[in-house]
């Protein structure tokens, strides 16, 4: 029997609401996952003796190894065989439990067969709109690496799902690449622009018809592509990635088809993630299960280390899942520190307790598309409803996250009561999505360009950093991300302002051109990038930069569709006293962090 307990709590002003949900079993044994989508397999890869023993031994650089491996005999079988194994042998060396693993797993990847995709065109229209000869040849390059990312999970997964980690999908699916072997929600948005572009349309397609049936199956969609990942999400981007296919494909019967499950995962959002604010409800990022994240156990454990009570410990994990679900996972623009400040470590992660700018405009843009789909279908009551819930979610993010000083929107701390008044891209996320009254557009433009003049977006040469704080964690400077770049200018070119639409082709160049020097020399797309380099790929984290990849490579073919016709490979003369301009600031910034 499964019980749910479900604790509010409220501030002392009344002001802010939030509710909780803790899953437990009615013996008191926590529930790591939901047994409805996760089967035995679940103490294997989710929790348990098992996992725990491999995953603090530390046999594999990258803690996911393990969890990505199939089993060769059953769950229950194996923890048998392990049980007998531990009897034997209670203090087991790093050598004794690798050869074990190796005796009853299989290495990563054997899920998938040899595929290609049936519908890659070598040289698609969008290489015609790039006047550069060398972007040109750097986007046919692109185009190709789709044939090296593609994936397609065996018929003998669906049969023998217990065997395996990961989530079963019927269609072949476009993978980010290195460690990342299955899909992942966020990054598929800018796959699929990738995919469209590169006349990829039934790939494309069938990675969305493979959403629409894991929202069927969990009432949302994962983090990835793992059991592990399966009680959280990751930015609600299904529905913006049909408004792309159905602009691109004019299939409008496909929007109509695909609404009640867009609409479902909406309600999933609304009905799990939401608080009040100022009399707006709104939304955060959250995690429903218990224990640290399978795929980074050890880290967890050891980040947790330093809180002395069970109860501190599980809600850290709560918050380094909850991060996760962001998909910054890690980054300062999580910490609250005891002043308020964005100041700490890991374990100042609360993540829980920020209202996050983006995510609440995602969900206006949802509820927005919705609503347009609905009125394809004809429904007129629907339409009427996901209207306001747009409106509702637009009045929510400019009544309690515009901030008229600073000329943007920010987080909002719900421990403190306050806007967070720190810089991360997703600040100016709104404009992406046009969240935000147009008739103020003007007004909004000259605010949003003196925000970017007053914190110096333009200093670093190889695009805007994530955000201004060096931490070490991945989702800080120096990194720069291709999602947090296109967010950036795709927002500013909607605008729709002189001033604004010349900073996005401004961008669009010094990002496209880092891009493209970076694969010149290395011959590899990053997930990330370097703001002090032109062409630098990033680090830091907790695994070593990736390649491949995904969401790097559709952000460029989008810009170069857009901007191919004005951008140029080399780096003209005007641009050089920029660079020396760059140079300078980012080499005062390092000397300041470093006496700080």
């Amino acid at each position: 029997m499964l019980r749910i307990f479900i604790k509010s709590t409220k501030c002392l002003n009344s002001r802010v609401t939030f509710v909780t949900a803790k899953f437990i079993r009615a013996s008191s044994t926590k529930l790591f996952y939901n047994p409805k989508t996760v089967g035995s397999n679940g103490e294997i890869y989710c929790h348990g003796r098992l996992l725990e023993k491999i995953q603090l031994a530390h046999l594999y650089a990258d803690s996911k190894t393990f969890v990505d491996m199939k089993l060769k005999q059953s769950p229950a079988k194996t923890l048998d065989i392990f049980d007998e194994f531990i009897a034997k042998n209670p203090n087991p060396s790093s050598d004794d439990l690798k050869t074990w693993v190796a005796t009853n797993f299989e290495e990563p990847g054997s899920e998938f067969e040899n595929w290609k995709p049936d519908d890659f065109v070598q040289n698609p229209a969008v290489l015609d709109k790039i006047n550069d000869k060398s972007l040109r040849s750097f986007a046919y390059d692109l185009n190709g690496i789709w044939n090296d990312l593609g994936r397609k999970i065996k018929k003998e997964v669906h049969d023998n799902e217990e065997l395996y980690s990961i989530i079963y999908v019927e269609n072949p699916m476009i993978v980010p690449g290195g460690r990342f072997r299955e899909f992942y929600y966020w990054d598929s948005y800018w796959v699929l622009r990738g995919l469209l572009l590169s006349e990829m349309t039934h790939t494309a397609k069938g990675m969305l018809e493979n959403f629409f049936s894991i929202v069927l199956r969990f009432g949302f969609i994962p983090n990835g592509g793992r059991i592990y990942y399966s009680m959280r999400s990751q930015p609600p981007l299904l529905t913006p990635m049909v408004k792309t296919y159905v602009d691109h494909t004019k299939d409008f019967e496909f929007a109509v088809k695909a609404v009640d499950v867009l609409a479902l995962e909406f309600d999933y959002w609304m009905s799990n993630h939401t608080v009040t604010v100022n009399g707006h409800k709104m939304a955060l990022y959250g995690d429903r299960s218990s224990g640290p994240r399978p795929e980074s156990y050890r880290e967890d454990i050891e980040t947790a280390n330093g809180f002395t009570t069970d109860a501190d410990k599980e809600e850290h994990y709560s918050e380094l899942k909850a991060a996760a679900e962001s998909g910054m996972d890690f980054s300062s623009r999580w910490f609250i520190d005891a002043d308020g400040g964005n100041n700490g470590t890991l374990a100042n992660l609360k993540t829980r307790s920020i209202v996050p700018v983006e995510l609440n405009a995602i969900l206006h843009w949802n509820a927005k598309i919705i609503a347009e789909f609905y009125g394809y279908a004809g429904n007129l009551t629907k339409q009427s409803e996901y209207l306001k819930l747009a409106k509702d979610f637009q009045d929510a993010v400019n009544d309690v996250l515009w901030d008229e000083e600073a000329g943007a929107w920010l987080d909002y701390d719900l421990i403190n009561l306050k806007r967070r008044p720190y810089f991360v891209p997703t600040n100016l996320s709104p404009l992406w999505m046009r969240c935000y009254d147009v008739t103020k557009r003007v007004h909004i433009a000259s605010k949003v360009m003196s925000y970017i003049n007053n914190t110096r977006l333009d200093d670093y040469p190889g695009g805007v950093p994530t955000t201004l704080v060096h931490s070490g964690e991945q989702w800080d400077w120096p990194n720069v991300w291709a999602p947090m770049q296109h967010m950036l200018i795709v927002g500013l070119d909607n605008l729709g302002t002189k001033e604004s639409k010349e900073k996005a082709q401004d961008w669009a160049q010094r990002w496209v051109l880092s891009n493209y020097l970076a694969y010149k020399e290395s011959g590899h797309m990053f997930e990330k990038y370097m703001a002090t380099e032109l062409g630098g790929h990033g680090g830091g984290g907790e695994y070593e930069v990736q390649t491949g990849f995904g969401w790097t490579n559709g952000v460029i073919l989008d810009l170069l569709d857009h901007y191919g016709h004005v951008l140029s490979s080399s780096v003209r003369p005007s641009a050089v006293g920029f660079l020396i301009t760059s140079a300078m600031a980012v080499a005062t910034k390092l000397f300041t962090s470093i006496r700080g």
